[in-house]
């Protein structure tokens, strides 16, 4: 386009006016004859018409005075994706911080020294960074983001699960970019499948509207590159493949594999585990507020009412009733405190969610014992018995938002070391044990 502007230029002289004026051809220009036909116009070419002379001089004016602008390259992007991502997030958060503010002034506060757990905590699974409840989606969006350094594709793959909450689009955008992978394998050779125009409707709406599409696109190989359209004056912007080698299109198809089998990144809670000496206190809770799945003024109100449940409590009521109060109860709860009390008198102390199944529970007594392989029992309060292959959640057995199990080794295995003469073995791990503490 810009050689027919150049070509134009050539067969006519033209100067420009100020600002606001028109252009205006030299005086000593003669009036155009028509336009040839192709074969002898290659030859003996006659200046385009007195219209077609304006419009190309005005064209070539805005290509020479208005460059295009610089097309950013993948780390560029990352980097101002970064600094995009984090100051928004930090806006947010502060917003948030604020409100909660305002909103804890009107609920007394505990001392956080008469607490049994300073907080809810998590684990970033990219860092290993310990964070709070506000901190843990910033902190995993920038982890994922500095990850583009290391392995772009996984990068993107994460951004795409991690940073859309709508699973049905994120999938409809997998499904979309997976068929073009699949139309590029199957047609190698073909440009049209290795083209992707950006204002195409159903890639923006199924696909760009989704985060981490367009790096994932890049990361496969697309590169960004403006291009005319027929019967359009603007180009316009279209990710463009190369075409492929046939190992790269095997490692296209792994890519995409990738992409499909891609998974949420999660921040883990982090149970803090705790060892505490035997106490006449290990029934007594005091819980923060995170724990409670709550704002802070139900939280207020809840206080409150909490003398007429104690006489709700005292009434006669059918089974039913009492069940579906207690229903109620438990979904008030995000969090469950645990203290398991071992048969020397010390405690175990963990964090789970409410929702956490009994195998989870087993699961962190388990790892925490010495001989965690030898079988063993957990009796909740009420001398319930619970059952590691019970799927059940932690909250449907009465558990939240915290509770005191008593552990017992499975007296048929202690009666058989202790015929065969052996020792009862060794409970909690050393490095447990060498932070042990006193229960206040």
């Amino acid at each position: 386009m810009k050689k027919f502007f150049e070509d134009i230029k050539k067969d006519m002289k033209f100067k420009t006016a100020g600002p606001g004026k028109k252009l205006t051809e030299d005086s000593s220009s003669s009036k155009p004859d028509k336009v040839q036909s192709s074969s002898s116009a290659k030859n003996n070419r006659h200046a385009p018409s007195e219209g077609a002379q304006r419009a190309g001089a005005a064209a070539l004016a805005r290509i020479e005075h208005h460059p295009r602008p610089k097309v950013h390259t993948s780390q560029d992007a990352i980097r101002n994706q970064v600094k995009r991502e984090l100051e928004a997030e930090a806006a947010a958060l502060a917003e948030k911080v604020n409100a909660a503010t305002a909103e804890g002034s009107k609920v007394p506060v505990k001392d956080p020294a008469c607490l049994s757990v300073s907080g809810v905590y998590f684990t970033c699974p990219l860092t290993g960074a310990t964070l709070t409840k506000s901190e843990r989606e910033v902190h995993i969006k920038e982890a994922i983001f500095m990850r583009f350094e290391e392995d772009d594709i996984e990068a993107s793959v994460m951004m795409v699960h991690t940073f859309n909450k709508d699973r049905e689009k994120v999938k409809a955008a997998v499904d979309i970019i997976s068929k073009y992978v699949d139309n590029i394998c199957k047609n190698p050779t073909e440009e049209k499948y290795r083209k992707i125009k950006l204002s195409n409707k159903v890639f923006q709406d199924k696909v760009r509207s989704v985060e981490g599409t367009r790096e994932f696109l890049q990361a496969l190989g697309f590169i960004s590159i403006m291009l005319p359209i027929e019967g359009q004056e603007e180009e316009e912007e279209f990710l463009v493949l190369p075409e492929q080698s046939p190992d790269a299109l095997e490692l296209m198809k792994e890519r995409r594999d990738r992409l499909q089998r891609g998974e949420p990144v999660r921040a883990q809670l982090d149970r803090q585990p705790q060892v505490f000496r035997p106490s006449p206190n290990a029934q007594r809770f005091e819980l923060p507020p995170e724990f409670y799945n709550l704002t802070a003024e139900e939280l207020k109100k809840e206080q409150q009412q909490r003398s007429e449940l104690v006489e709700k409590n005292a009434m006669l009521r059918t089974k039913a009733m009492r069940e579906k109060e207690e229903q109620r109860e438990r979904r008030k709860y995000n969090y469950t405190l645990l203290r398991i009390r071992l048969p020397d008198g010390n405690l175990l102390q963990g964090t789970f969610y409410a929702w956490d199944r009994l195998p989870v529970l087993f699961g962190f007594v388990r790892e925490s014992l010495v001989d965690g392989w030898q079988p063993f029992e957990l009796i909740a309060p009420g001398s319930q018995k619970l059952q590691e292959s019970d799927e059940v959640a932690l909250a449907e057995c009465n558990l939240v938002p915290a509770a005191l199990i008593t552990f017992s080794w499975d007296a048929a295995v202690q009666a058989d070391i202790a015929a065969a003469g052996g020792k009862s073995p060794a409970l909690l791990k050393p490095e447990l044990l060498e932070t042990i503490r006193t229960l206040s």
